[in-house]
């Protein structure tokens, strides 16, 4: 493709920033239409995990959240840093900053893609390349208006890091290489999560600067400012991110008057480079992450807890042709760009540095969906050369090249497009549950806890100001305990148990304090949970003095996860398996002709009969209930038998939802106290009752 001025170079970076910055307002525009998406007339963020960094704002901006220990400091993260300084020193809220953030930061990805183009002298290549991977399918979910999150950080910067170390190798340009180094330096402030990203492409850029240029004295040097960039420090956050930034300076500023010698710099870049793979313990973090993804089931060391990854989707096989649309848009699109980025490699050898995002997006077929975000902005370069190669081959005029490759591009691009129209995800609570949990904050302390499942965790800090014993990224173990609660038979269990696990925590004062290895024990010391249950039961476990407030948080949500809930507490913690066998089916009634009822899953039941017919036989039901919501918040309760055993059928009339479950399933804690209203008193009050919630303090 032929060159350009800087004025239209700039101009067509300038478009594509604003083409990202447009496709992300498509989801506002759909989702002001919504009443139920708003809270004190603000669109609410569509990501849970927004809600930790949200938080963190809340405390550096108004000193909330004193006694959870778990909210993030505002300069542990790039993420809360940002948000506290725009929502301080500009007139938009909190609310309208972590809504808008990820909009105005993803779209930046344009600027390095575009640069590499240039740097190749294909300013075109770049400018088609990067429209394509704004909106790529996957990048585009996470990184899309309201999704408050490190992502909008976690491809965009690695392809910065990209194109410097690129322009270094290309230009021979020390420069570029401390540019490089101070990206890398900083990353991990950006994302926390993206070491593993920096370290293989730190070490693949080592590898290619010695095997093509090890002659080259500015290639040690650069070698040496990345590998001071990737040395972990002995310094907490955020000093050591501000210490890696002046070591890679001074090291800039020293190759700048000096010139050591290439020895010298060999032995400075192998020191360095020993020195980040141990301190940073790189091998094992990155074997760590790996099994952390890749396995599945229980785990433990002496008990045995069942494996939160089991249950993440995200974290689970994906098929390939979701695979395929997630990184390039559509299976062709992919086979596209995949033969587009092999056919660059070969072009361009530089272009080896990207193989860390490619392979990285790769592991996502085993890994799961979430890691597909890295390979979309080398997808698209792949994809796009591919087509500009086709348009050079089709003609030598220059303009007709542009408008073809611009055509084919066009054709990549539309599936994305589309995606975005048809993509509409919902905020993360609607406005009822928001104001219940704004309702907690009224009766509740800041000290006070919250027993909720670990996806309610974050949303609780941010709008109710308590603490949680899991959120989403402390639960793992403690998923027994909450799990047990919920599902439990016994009121006496699940608030003991509640208030053993609640003051045990609290009392830790440490940020990932494991409850359930404080109360069961870990390894080889470890407890017989099964007896410190039935102690708890029969209260003749000793429990902690109460020293604040415990209340439970019942959202009527819940039930479409509740088998997944139960899962974690369902097991015998020596063995490993399963206590017992549930069943939880929520069925949608379509129609009633008699005593038969049809199901939109494709279900009968014959109340006639006591059965429910399913594919592969019939399910005995021994009762049906029948609740309703009357206007004071409380349960109104019908029954009618049907046969002396089997499973048992609730009719959520205000609903329209006809649960199915086992009798132990439907005599747990989270069943009777939301779905039936009913509680024990001698345990529990009511604090917060609605149709989409009920909130119950705990009174021992």
């Amino acid at each position: 493709m032929r060159e350009m001025t800087r004025a239209r170079f700039l101009g067509l970076m300038i478009f594509a920033y604003l083409f990202g910055i447009a496709a992300r307002y498509i989801w506002i525009y759909y989702a002001q239409g919504v009443p139920d998406f708003f809270y004190n007339g603000q669109l609410m963020i569509n990501t849970n995990d927004g809600y930790y960094f949200a938080s963190g704002a809340q405390k550096a901006l108004w000193g909330l959240h004193p006694e959870n220990f778990r909210i993030p400091d505002v300069w542990r993260y790039g993420t809360v840093a940002l948000t506290t300084l725009l929502a301080k020193w500009t007139p938009f809220s909190l609310e309208t900053v972590i809504l808008y953030l990820p909009v105005f930061v993803s779209s930046l990805v344009v600027v390095p893609i575009m640069l590499i183009g240039q740097l190749f002298g294909r300013p075109w290549w770049g400018f088609f390349s990067a429209l394509l991977a704004v909106v790529g399918w996957s990048y585009y979910n996470r990184t899309m208006a309201g999704y408050y999150d490190t992502d909008m950080f976690s491809a965009m910067a690695p392809v910065f890091i990209l194109y410097f170390l690129m322009k270094s190798c290309e230009e021979k340009t020390l420069k570029a290489a401390w540019f490089a180094a101070l990206f890398i330096a900083v990353y991990p402030f950006l994302y926390d999560a993206g070491k593993t990203v920096v370290y293989a492409m730190g070490t693949l850029y080592a590898l290619y600067t010695v095997w093509f240029h090890r002659k080259e004295r500015v290639a040690w040097q650069s070698i040496v400012l990345v590998f001071a960039a990737l040395l972990p420090l002995p310094v907490a956050a955020p000093w050591s991110y501000l210490v890696s930034l002046l070591l890679v300076t001074v090291l800039y500023g020293y190759f700048l008057s000096r010139s050591p010698s290439v020895r010298g710099l060999m032995i400075a870049a192998f020191v360095l480079f020993v020195g980040y793979l141990y301190f940073g313990s790189v091998i094992t973090m990155v074997l760590d992450r790996i099994a952390q993804y890749v396995d599945r089931g229980t785990v433990g060391s002496g008990l045995h807890y069942y494996s939160v990854f089991q249950t993440i989707r995200e974290a689970g096989h994906i098929p390939f042709e979701i695979f395929a649309k997630r990184i390039a848009g559509s299976v062709p699109g992919f086979v596209i760009a995949a033969i587009g980025y092999g056919y660059l490699l070969y072009r361009q050898r530089l272009f080896l540095l990207s193989l860390p995002l490619a392979a990285i997006g790769l592991f996502a077929w085993w890994g799961g969906l979430r890691f597909t975000v890295y390979a979309v902005p080398v997808a698209a370069m792949g994809a796009v050369f591919l087509l500009c190669e086709l348009a050079r081959m089709a003609s030598k005029k220059p303009k007709f090249r542009v408008v073809t490759a611009g055509v084919l591009t066009a054709a990549v691009l539309l599936p994305n497009l589309v995606h975005i129209v048809e993509y509409k995800v919902p905020t993360v609570l609607n406005r009822t549950e928001v104001g219940d949990m704004a309702r907690l904050n009224k009766v509740a302390d800041s000290k006070d806890y919250t027993v909720a499942w670990w996806d309610y965790g974050y949303p609780l800090w941010f709008y109710s100001d308590t603490n949680t014993l899991i959120d989403g990224g402390k639960h793992q173990n403690d998923n027994f305990i909450v799990s047990k609660i919920f599902q439990t038979d016994s009121p006496a269990l699940a608030a003991r148990l509640a208030r053993l696990a609640v003051e045990t925590y609290a009392g830790g004062k440490r940020e990932f304090l494991v409850v359930a290895d404080k109360i069961f024990g870990k390894g080889a010391a470890h407890k017989d949970p099964n007896a410190v249950l039935k102690k708890l039961a029969d209260g003749t476990y000793p429990l902690p003095a109460k020293s604040r407030e415990i209340y439970f948080y019942l959202p009527y949500r819940m039930l479409s996860i509740f088998p997944t809930v139960m899962l974690f507490g369902n097991i015998d913690l020596t063995t490993g398996k399963p206590l017992r066998k549930t069943v939880f089916m929520r069925l949608h009634p379509v129609g009633q002709k008699g005593r038969t009822v049809r199901f939109a899953e494709g279900l009968v039941l014959n109340l006639a009969e006591g059965r429910l017919l399913v594919n592969n036989g019939t399910l005995p039901l021994s009762t049906i209930y029948v609740t309703q919501l009357l206007p004071d918040g409380k349960v109104q309760v019908s029954s009618e038998s049907l046969r002396t055993e089997g499973l048992v059928g609730v009719f959520m009339k205000n609903y329209g939802l006809f649960l199915v479950m086992d009798p132990k399933t439907f005599r747990s804690t989270f069943i009777q106290m939301f779905v039936m209203g009913r509680y024990d008193p001698d345990y529990f009050e009511p604090v917060v009752v609605s149709p989409y919630t009920r909130i119950y303090r705990l009174r021992i």
